[in-house]
């Protein structure tokens, strides 16, 4: 099998240090989380950006990086600054088309990818009753598209329902207990409020490129020509850890089954991701599987697959501009299927089913007519689908692996000659001095999520080898200097390569290098190697306007300085061939700026003033080289 080290590793691993592991085909972790682990409440972290998909069962669940995760496993505590609240109240209720991805679509227009950075999301109303729990679970999961630090829901009758038919009834008595203190506090006060009337909501279809570009269904096809973008649908896939559930499954069969009864099928190719082994042991047994696949329908692993890139597509050519529409949370330029073309949209299973039927982003199922095979003309009738499956959920295979309760004599093994597995080596430590002279690596222009950072897709069969994944590091940002991808000048030699190729020299060389970004730096998938690889190839200071939270996060842990522009437009001053030295670090201290010295080319310089957000424990990261190595030092 191609990853069996890899999952040997994590099997092993787990036993021997008391760490449950659930096999592959389990599912995503975020449905796994839901179907056992989230209940009301309950304060949890993930080392995942979507792990706020709990909040659909009343929880707060938190996306960290993987090193927040590590300390709360060896027992130190976990600090998160102060959030804000921004509150969403929901009046009226949802019906017909309009789904619960709808309303997380709609926020993200508003809010946009980082209107919810530093807050959590409440939501509230009459409103939230008529959404199931997995559907507040789908609006929480993608909260992570507007930078909030989490979204979560009161406790209602929906979330008792799910827990009594997940087999947590006790815990669902024991909320019930307690409801007054798992619902909003009486006169509270939000730092913002957003008010959606859900009858008045309609389906919601956003993108390309960024999940915060909003249309209502029924304008997109007239948007979509008037900006050039492709109008044939070439794939339509549902599923992923946002949209999964058996309510999802079922509304989609719902319309695939109208189609078949007409004699159609999808147009556009039509794929399927369950979210768990529950899931698709569930759908499988009644019927909806079936129905999906004989309306043109391929039914996937229980896995990410192409919402995260694991996706081998070979109808379009790399670069051929085309159109897809999924039920995924994000859409980032080649973040499905490698291709800076693809124009990816993302809303509701239900949509993405229909416009795949359809073949055509100008298709409004609430008005547009498509034509049988016998030539007449119908509508589809609106989607409908249970919340819940009414024989109870059948759990599949057994795919979870207890730790041993023994496990002494238990092996971890990774061969030094893995290419897919290698142990880290500790990251030097500060040197007591001013950082000199950096080179700038690259200058980044305009977005850089961590996809852009640290690709995934083919990439991800790295993430266990440091080393390897970092030939992937910053190849997709767009140079200022030349609007290019992964082309940037090697100030040594004068010649142009790769942002990698280009990293290795200067570290071979014993020249350390910054990064300077834009704003949101890092938004996206909270991804520990998209810091963890600037630190291996020779990085020192990520200097942007403004960080997205668990990238910011993840580079403090690595012994990285993530800084920002005390003045936004001091990210015009800087140049692609200049260095700069960061000043100040003898007395670097919580609150206390440090300062930039902006070498030019021409022997000019600018002076300006650098802004950071670390606290004491953090500084002692910096000292040490990384929060690991930090944590040896307390030993």
């Amino acid at each position: 099998m191609l990853n069996q080290e890899v999952y040997n590793f994590l099997a092993t691993a787990g036993a021997k240090y008391g760490v449950g592991f659930w096999k592959p085909g389990s599912g995503i972790i975020h449905q796994i989380i839901l179907e056992n682990y989230a209940y009301p409440g309950v304060l949890l972290i993930g080392t995942d950006s979507h792990t706020p998909n709990g909040g659909g069962l009343g929880s707060i669940c938190i996306g960290v990086g993987g090193a927040d995760a590590v300390d709360v496993m060896a027992g130190i505590p976990w600090e998160l600054k102060c959030p804000n609240v921004i509150g969403v109240k929901l009046t009226g209720s949802l019906s017909g088309w309009t789904s619960p991805k709808d309303v997380i679509l709609k926020v993200a227009g508003i809010l946009t990818v980082k209107g919810g950075t530093g807050a959590i999301v409440e939501y509230h109303g009459p409103g939230v009753d008529s959404i199931s729990c997995t559907g507040m679970a789908t609006i929480c999961n993608m909260g992570a598209e507007i930078g909030a630090t989490t979204s979560v829901f009161p406790y209602n009758h929906r979330m008792k329902t799910y827990l009594n038919k997940t087999g947590r009834a006790d815990i669902a008595a024991l909320a019930d207990k307690h409801k007054d203190d798992l619902v909003p506090d009486k006169g509270c006060k939000y730092d913002q409020v957003i008010e959606i009337n859900l009858s008045e909501l309609k389906p919601h279809i956003n993108g390309p490129f960024t999940p915060d570009l909003a249309h209502p269904v029924s304008e997109i096809g007239a948007v979509a020509e008037k900006n050039g973008w492709p109008l044939e649908v070439k794939v339509g896939l549902i599923g992923s850890c946002t949209n999964s559930s058996y309510e999802d499954m079922g509304r989609a069969a719902s319309l695939a089954k109208q189609a078949l009864d007409k004699g159609l099928k999808c147009k556009a190719a039509f794929t399927v991701t369950p979210g768990s082994e529950q899931i698709r042991a569930t759908i499988e047994r009644d019927g909806f599987s079936k129905i999906l696949r004989d309306v043109g329908g391929v039914v996937l692993a229980n896995a990410c697959g192409p919402c995260i890139g694991q996706w081998d597509r070979k109808d379009v050519k790399k670069g051929e501009k085309n159109t897809i529409v999924t039920s995924y949370n994000r859409n980032f330029t080649s973040r499905n299927d490698a291709n800076p073309a693809t124009h990816a949209f993302v809303t509701s299973p239900e949509i993405v089913t229909a416009l795949a039927i359809a073949g055509t982003l100008k298709f409004d199922p609430e008005t547009d007519y498509l034509t049988a095979a016998n030539g007449e003309k119908f509508k589809l009738e609106p989607p409908n689908g249970d919340e819940l499956p009414a024989r109870d959920f059948d759990p599949g295979q057994d795919t979870y692996q207890h730790p041993p309760a023994e496990s002494g004599s238990v092996m971890v093994d990774v061969s030094p000659t893995s290419t897919r597995l290698q142990l880290l080596e500790p990251f030097d430590k500060w040197n007591g001095k001013d950082l000199e002279d950096l080179q700038v690596l690259i200058k980044v222009k305009g977005k850089c999520t961590t996809d852009h950072i640290s690709a995934a897709g083919p990439w991800l069969k790295f993430r266990g080898h440091l080393d390897n994944i970092s030939n992937n590091m910053l190849i997709g940002a767009i140079n200022i200097e030349n609007d290019a991808v992964n082309k940037i000048k090697n100030r040594l030699t004068g010649e142009y390569g790769g942002v990698p190729d280009v990293a290795r020299h200067y570290k071979a060389n014993g020249l350390s290098w910054v990064v300077v970004g834009d704003d949101n730096y890092g938004e996206g998938s909270s991804r520990e190697h998209a810091a963890l690889e600037p630190r291996h190839l020779g990085g020192r200071v990520i200097l942007v306007k403004s960080f997205a939270r668990i990238h910011e996060t993840n580079l403090k842990k690595q012994g990285m300085l993530p800084l920002t522009f005390a003045d936004p437009t001091d990210y015009d001053k800087i140049r692609p061939d200049d260095k700069i030295s960061i000043t100040g670090l003898a007395t670097f201290a919580p609150g206390k700026p440090l300062k930039g010295v902006v070498k030019h080319g021409d022997g000019s310089q600018d002076i300006i003033t650098l802004n950071h957000t670390f606290n004491e424990n953090q500084v002692e990261w910096f000292h040490a080289g990384s929060a690991l190595n930090r944590m040896k030092e307390l030993q």
